[in-house]
């Protein structure tokens, strides 16, 4: 299968640059994965669509205000991006400008608060950077760093938190995982009281996720590597709520990600941690995910790819070429699509 085969016509007008005033508000495409059927509803009515006996699975990863802004030892200004924590205060990171940021380089941010030497040049132009600082790193990041928008978004965000879900509490991410970011206290409330149970894993996102697929056919990508912890008590509920009969619905590409890479081909779980480096895309049989909330997606990206896996490329795009028609807004801070 063709890279190629994943592309779609989206006007640049269509990508959400800020968030909407209130988070349910946004618009909710209802796609039937066996009919391709579309329905045009809102996100505040995706209770109508939940069966008691449901579950829901949600990524509880938080984003790190992983930007920061400071200087090198030469005063001349530099950006750094966080990506993955290797412990002892080494860190993975993007940084810019490259070019002016090779081993040895110390860097300084805010006011000496936060200090880093580059010891290394890592894969894909990223730097292994150590950190020094006094009391506790988190604390200091919250302080000093900004959060760190995709590629595709130019504004600047007013209120940081609402790149973050209600139901964050696990520091890590690089990305929201932006499927649930339409959710609300109330609106998970009003789906509690209905007797749909929610659990929660953990995935922290990485820019990966951004990234196009460059190799011509599917099956030449790789992918890359993230983490991610499954609970004791969401293994419990998924696999009750499996055997029971009731649907196990990802919240997002990155839940469904997860709840696959360990899955038992029955459907179950155990409680597991671990990378995962897993490429969903069409041909692929789920274990365990029945239905699915998630945003609407790049071009020729692996998480389309993963949507048509489950509802099928030709169901996908047709529904995407309705999107477009309808001005559904596109990507993070875009509208919502559930498959079912």
């Amino acid at each position: 299968m063709k890279t190629s085969d994943f592309n779609f016509d989206l006007p640049e007008e269509l990508i959400a640059q800020t968030p909407l005033q209130k988070r349910d508000a946004s618009r909710l495409m209802l796609l039937d994965k066996t009919t391709g059927e579309v329905e045009h509803r809102h996100f505040y009515e995706l209770p109508s669509f939940l069966c008691p006996g449901d579950c829901l699975v949600m990524n509880d990863s938080r984003v790190l205000p992983a930007r920061l802004l400071g200087c090198r030892s030469t005063g001349g200004a530099v950006e750094v991006l966080l990506l993955r924590d290797h412990g002892d205060g080494l860190w993975e990171c993007l940084t810019r400008p490259g070019r002016k940021t090779q081993p040895g380089t110390e860097l300084s941010f805010g006011g000496g608060e936060l200090t880093a030497t580059v010891e290394a040049l890592a894969e894909d132009g990223k730097r292994m950077v150590r950190f020094s600082w006094e009391g506790i790193f988190l604390e200091v990041l919250e302080r000093l760093g900004r959060m760190p928008l995709p590629p595709y978004i130019k504004e600047e965000l007013q209120d940081a938190e609402r790149y973050q879900t209600v139901y964050s509490r696990v520091p890590g991410s690089a990305a929201a995982p932006t499927a649930g970011l339409h959710f609300t206290p109330e609106l998970l409330g009003q789906i509690r009281a209905m007797g749909v149970k929610e659990c929660f894993v953990t995935l922290h996102v990485g820019l990966g996720t951004f990234r196009p697929v460059k190799a011509e056919q599917l099956e030449q990508h790789e992918m890359h590597s993230e983490f991610c912890i499954i609970p004791e008590e969401t293994a419990r509920i998924v696999t009750e709520t499996r055997r029971a009969g009731g649907r196990v619905i990802a919240v997002g590409t990155t839940s469904c990600r997860t709840l696959e890479s360990f899955a038992q081909p029955d459907g179950t779980l155990q409680p597991a941690s671990g990378w995962t480096n897993i490429f969903i895309y069409p041909g692929y049989r789920f274990k365990c995910v029945d239905a699915l909330v998630t945003n609407f997606h790049l071009p020729e990206s692996t998480l389309i790819m993963l949507v048509s896996a489950l509802a099928g490329r030709e169901h996908v795009l047709s529904a995407y070429r309705q999107a477009v028609e309808n001005r559904y807004r596109f990507f993070s801070f875009g509208d919502a699509m559930f498959i079912h």
